[in-house]
């Protein structure tokens, strides 16, 4: 169990990690708080977007649309590698989930197939955007999947979790097939290994 990090503090792990980051607007305020708590936060989740262009993808992350009113994460990871911050604190991206992943999460155990949706996931993670079509075709750049693992690493790092608190959305959600294109099981390697550096 674990509050979340000051927004500052996140930015700074995120630097200290080498990553390049874009700040967008108020991102520090931007947040669904007024619709439940975020936190205890317990793990980041990793989507894909199913847009293309980075403008047209942070844009749509920061503001939502009608049905599902942003920020939809908390940073954009673009196809260049960069991470472009849209908001901080609670945000619409995990919706809700399985309470026995959620608890293996907690745990840093292997993740049971995700069979329900009786948890709000939007309280307990971090979530990042990555911009890609989600078809299986459309490439991951290694420049971004770097940046995957080393914005998951950062967080991970603060809190002092293991590669096993990153899950995908797929992993969370019956029905989804987020991100699409590599496994989460090769992305928490990626991390594992850079949390040893």
């Amino acid at each position: 169990m674990a509050a979340p990090m000051s927004a500052d503090r996140f930015i700074n792990a995120l630097r200290n990690e080498g990553l390049t980051v874009v700040e967008v607007g108020a991102w520090r305020t931007h947040n669904r708080n007024h619709k439940g708590p975020w936190g205890p936060v317990h793990g980041v989740m990793i989507h894909h977007t199913v847009t293309r262009g980075t403008a047209y993808t942070v844009e749509l992350c920061r503001d939502g649309y009608s049905a599902l009113p942003g920020p939809l994460c908390h940073g954009v990871i673009a196809k260049d590698g960069r991470v472009h911050l849209v908001g901080y604190g609670r945000a619409n991206h995990a919706g809700a989930g399985d309470s026995d992943v959620l608890a293996a999460v907690i745990a840093e155990k292997r993740l049971p197939p995700d069979n329900e949706t009786d948890t709000d996931g939007n309280r307990y993670f971090y979530g990042f955007e990555c911009e890609n079509l989600g078809d299986g075709e459309d490439p991951w750049p290694a420049v971004q999947l770097d940046a995957i693992a080393r914005v998951s690493a950062a967080i991970c790092r603060f809190h002092r979790w293991t590669a096993r608190s990153v899950i995908g959305h797929r992993e969370w959600q019956p029905g989804k097939v987020d991100p699409r294109g590599f496994t989460m099981d090769a992305m928490r390697g990626r991390i594992a290994e850079r949390l040893k550096q």
